[in-house]
């Protein structure tokens, strides 16, 4: 029996990793909606410098325990701005978001990040490696974000577990921060 369960969200741009971060970071099979996309989708997807075929159409669920009696439900939301009403259904209940960003495309995370600061949660910034892309020096980054100087930013890789880890880590341990100041 769990005492207390937190729900997550991961959110982002259409292709920058977050099935990958859930299915990564999932002690469970996640429950994942991937379709493969139709020629209706191409019409109104971005496609530019995207290679790929699939993509979430309703979300991404798992499950991470962290001690016996606390788990974080983790909810990846779809990426293309069709599917906002969505997102606000998802972001009900949630303690806070994982913001995944591509260094190719930093403006497109834009769009999640207002969504998330809309429905006031606390949020960090992972910018999700890919192969080949430019690495930016972190300062460069948050001004490119126009972060503000209490949001996290971590580099991660949605592959890795160890990696996307440190980025969960990061946005659990700044949502107790907010948590403990709140309480002060």
């Amino acid at each position: 029996m769990v005492d207390r369960a937190v729900k997550i969200l991961i959110v982002g741009p259409f292709a920058v990793g977050k099935t990958t971060f859930v299915k990564t970071m999932s002690e469970i099979t996640p429950l994942s909606t991937e379709e493969v996309m139709t020629e209706a989708g191409a019409v109104v997807d971005d496609l530019a410098g995207v290679a790929k075929n699939t993509t979430t159409v309703a979300m991404d669920f798992g499950r991470l325990t962290l001690t016996e009696d606390l788990v974080l439900y983790l909810f990846g939301a779809p990426g293309q701005q069709r599917f906002q009403p969505l997102w606000r259904d998802m972001a009900y209940g949630a303690l806070g978001a994982l913001v995944l960003a591509d260094p190719r495309r930093l403006d497109a995370c834009f769009v999640a990040m207002d969504m998330v600061e809309e429905h006031g949660l606390p949020y960090t910034v992972a910018i999700n490696h890919f192969d080949g892309a430019p690495a930016f020096p972190r300062d460069d980054l948050r001004a490119a974000l126009d972060l503000l100087e209490e949001t996290p930013l971590v580099v991660c890789d949605a592959r890795d577990r160890s990696s996307a880890r440190v980025a969960l880590i990061t946005l659990v341990e700044y949502l107790l921060t907010r948590a403990t100041k709140e309480h002060l």
